[in-house]
């Protein structure tokens, strides 16, 4: 069995001959690279260290780390088999704590795994084949969140996204970028505006990178200049993903959305959200119970070995924002777009 994605240029997760390979997302764009897992710990130690990263990807990632700790234990007893399980499935769960994705793949994973632990044998092959349908999953509703949003974008139409939402985020297609793929497919003139996204650089070292390699025309700024491009009328509309969205649709995404999202409602832009359902946290009131990551000191104090803060500065880093849900025009998801979206209107996306 195995699994990439044929949606876009770039295959983040490919799964083949027993092991999951991960674009290390470190390196980019001065070096592509794939690192080899072989088990749930080295998985984790992926996610954690953001060789991978974006909440559907993340997700997906731990599913095939699932999977492959049954492979390496399907020879064991019952109980031996479930207790290294039950390991595997906490060192997943505790990689990273914000993108709610992680935790929707592992119950899924949970469910098949408790139905088969009794075969450990049987148990491997259904939750590699259970990781593989999550990863399939992934790409399908990406390609439907990109169909609903790009009704939303006109020819022509000048982007600005913030962080990196596309292939590299997700199992394949993207979620805002994959909005922007999307209507570059149905042939709209598009172009997109990326934010650097400090301090981890995900917009400057990925974001213009994968566009790069779609040869979507994509104009590289500061996050500090948004702003003043919306109040030159140079910005048309704003997408961006989602790690979290609460059940009223507050959205928790990468540091800086909450900027952008007061900036677009300043100059009455669109600013749209695009995320599968299983981003959706409807065991969260609102975005005040949502935890926010706070990443280590040195991703602000420099970058690749490079330190341009002094010695013993006071750092503050936190890795998401919450952006209020009124804040938000529209919620582009694989059941179509949600606009002006509240927790009547969220809550209905499950009981259709």
């Amino acid at each position: 069995m195995s699994a990439s994605s044929e949606t876009s240029a770039v295959q983040t997760l490919r799964w083949c001959d027993g092991r999951l390979e991960l674009i290390d997302q470190r390196l980019l764009p001065s070096r592509f690279e794939y690192v080899s897992c072989t088990a749930a710990a080295e998985v984790a130690v992926a996610i954690r260290s953001m060789v991978v990263r974006g909440a559907p990807a993340i997700g997906c990632a731990a599913a095939f780390g699932v999977a492959l700790e049954a492979q390496r234990e399907k020879n064991g007893t019952p109980t031996q088999f479930s207790d290294a399980m039950e390991l595997a499935f906490k060192t997943l769960a505790e990689s990273r704590p914000t993108a709610v994705n992680l935790f929707w793949a592992l119950e899924r994973m949970r469910s098949v795994f408790a139905s088969n632990k009794a075969d450990p044998k049987s148990a491997a092959a259904k939750l590699a084949e259970a990781a593989l349908a999550l990863f399939v999953a992934d790409v399908e509703a990406n390609r439907a969140i990109g169909r609903a949003g790009a009704a939303l974008v006109p020819d022509g139409a000048r982007i600005l996204t913030h962080c990196n939402t596309g292939a590299l985020a997700t199992a394949g297609h993207g979620t805002a970028l994959g909005v922007v793929r999307s209507a570059r497919d149905q042939g709209k003139r598009i172009s997109v505006i990326a934010s650097e996204t400090r301090p981890y650089l995900q917009g400057a070292r990925l974001t213009a990178w994968e566009l790069m390699q779609e040869r979507i025309p994509v104009t590289l700024i500061t996050d500090s200049t948004a702003g003043h491009l919306m109040s030159q009328g140079k910005v048309d509309l704003v997408i961006v993903g989602a790690d979290r969205i609460a059940a009223n649709g507050d959205v928790a995404n990468k540091i800086g959305t909450y900027t952008v999202a007061v900036l677009a409602e300043r100059h009455r832009i669109p600013f749209y959200v695009a995320a599968p359902l299983s981003t959706i946290d409807i065991s969260i009131a609102d975005g005040s119970s949502i935890l926010i990551e706070e990443r280590g000191a040195a991703e602000v104090t420099g970058f690749a070995g490079v330190r341009w803060a002094p010695e013993g500065v006071a750092v503050a880093n936190p890795a998401f924002d919450v952006t209020p849900v009124a804040l938000v025009s529209a919620l582009f998801t694989e059941k179509g777009v949600l606009a002006r979206p509240d927790a009547a209107k969220i809550r209905s996306l499950f009981d259709r």
